[in-house]
């Protein structure tokens, strides 16, 4: 049975009030509930690893880069969830970039959308930017028995930085999530990453020339294999199917 068949059968079985009988008694959910339901759950026991991984690298024409990593990784094993960054830099042998001069305008309320926000705003010539957000599953996989984090661990309220002719990487955690910020030196632009209280938001903001910026967000789930039997499954489909009334 796909993901999606188990999701849809948690949300059927947490809508059954506590009291129903032996005999399974169908309830239709309300597209409000549903509202709330919808990809929120799975079976009890399938998530055996999740981790999230979030990096911002900015090179500027010069070939001066400065990148910024945050990973977090949770299984069985984990006692406290913890962020760990790092932050690179490397020297380009180019001319450095000339003060930039662009002017981006308006765009106020990018800063206040919900779910996944992705804005690349510029005001020169020769620019890329790329935001990226990965979300991988992968099913009846294995977590590792111990994981490695590198880098250094990231306590709330704590900013971490680091610098390069690039500019100035930060990484903090904020508001029970993680933010990422990178200020480019002569007045290059800008980028800010975010992650948390449900949202995702990735925005790049360049007034100069010749830059290459590259965000990305990588969300990593490992489900396990599930524990019902055969038997036990198709004992809850027969009982699924009087669930699909018409009009469905």
């Amino acid at each position: 049975m796909n993901t999606n068949r188990w999701l849809t059968v948690l949300c059927l079985a947490a809508s059954m009030p506590a009291y129903a009988s032996s005999a399974f008694k169908p309830i239709e959910l309300k597209d409000s509930e549903m509202a709330d339901l919808r990809g929120r759950y799975v079976m009890p026991g399938r998530i055996i690893s999740f981790g999230i991984v979030m990096s911002t690298t900015w090179t500027n024409s010069a070939g001066d880069s400065i990148t910024g990593t945050a990973n977090m990784q949770v299984n069985s094993s984990t006692v406290t969830p913890q962020f760990y960054v790092t932050t690179t830099s490397t020297t380009g042998n180019g001319t450095p970039p000339t003060t930039g001069t662009g002017t981006v305008v308006g765009g106020a309320g990018l800063g206040s959308g919900q779910g996944v926000t992705q804005s690349v705003r510029a005001a020169g010539d020769g620019n890329t930017a790329n935001n990226g957000v990965d979300i991988n599953v992968t099913q009846n996989g294995l977590a590792a028995a111990n994981i490695v984090q590198s880098g250094k661990a990231l306590v709330a309220g704590e900013t971490i930085t680091g610098d390069s002719g690039a500019g100035q990487v930060s990484v903090s955690a904020k508001n029970g999530g993680l933010q990422m910020a990178v200020l480019a030196s002569n007045n290059q632009g800008n980028v800010l990453q975010q992650i948390g209280g449900g949202n995702v938001s990735q925005s790049t903001l360049i007034t100069g020339n010749l830059n290459a910026i590259t965000n990305l967000t990588q969300i990593n789930v490992v489900m396990g294999n599930n524990n019902l039997s055969n038997i036990t499954r198709s004992l809850n489909l027969d009982q699924l199917k009087g669930l699909r009334t018409g009009g469905y």
